[in-house]
């Protein structure tokens, strides 16, 4: 009868680590954060229309990116500014935030973007124009929550390219940013003045 008792308890103990092992793995699992949705923006063959999406993964920004653009069949992604193909989740993860990308429907191929914009030209012949700037601004949001962002590019000479995106996001978060600004303005305007006050006080004490 001891032994039976003794022998239980001994088969007993690792099936009971096993189970708090693996109840302990799961909890582990379960309150792990998922991972954020990144924004990118999606546009079609010629451009003409362009949508911002949240996605996780390649597989989900493929779907959303058929559903946004009303594609009547599945797509592909290329890269907007060169073509390259965006075809593994490997490469999908080298992506940056805002990413602008292409979706080609079967028959459809990449071409160059004539870059359209406000364009400024210092030139007097107009025949032999020379360019000295090129400005495109994209308005487009990533959530229907925020205001809206804005991305300007600006080509020199159709050869050296700049970019700056403006986001612009709830309106709650944007009026704290501005808050902070403002607070942030007013101290280093005392700090500017009390130096000043203080150094007026030396020369008057001088003289």
């Amino acid at each position: 009868m001891d032994y039976a008792k003794s022998l239980s308890l001994r088969l007993a103990a690792p099936v009971s680590k096993c189970v708090s092992a693996s109840a302990s793995m799961t909890q582990q699992l379960l309150s792990s954060p998922a991972p954020r949705p990144r924004p990118y923006r999606v546009c079609n063959w010629d451009r003409s229309l362009r949508k911002g999406i949240m996605a996780h993964n390649l597989a989900e920004l493929l779907r959303q990116a058929q559903s946004a653009l009303l594609a009547p069949g599945p797509v592909s992604l290329v890269l907007d500014e060169d073509g390259t193909v965006v075809e593994t989740e490997a490469f999908f993860r080298t992506l940056e935030e805002g990413t602008v990308l292409m979706a080609l429907s079967k028959g459809q191929t990449w071409a160059a973007s004539k870059t359209p914009g406000y364009q400024l030209s210092l030139s007097r012949k107009p025949p032999r124009r020379i360019d000295i700037a090129c400005v495109t601004f994209d308005l487009y949001k990533t959530n229907p929550r925020d205001l809206g962002c804005l991305n300007v590019k600006a080509t020199l000479y159709g050869t050296y390219s700049m970019s700056y995106d403006l986001r612009c996001y709830g309106a709650k978060r944007l009026m704290k940013e501005a808050l902070r600004w403002t607070l942030f303005t007013m101290q280093a305007t005392g700090h500017v003045l009390l130096g000043t006050s203080c150094y007026m006080q030396q020369l008057l004490d001088a003289t």
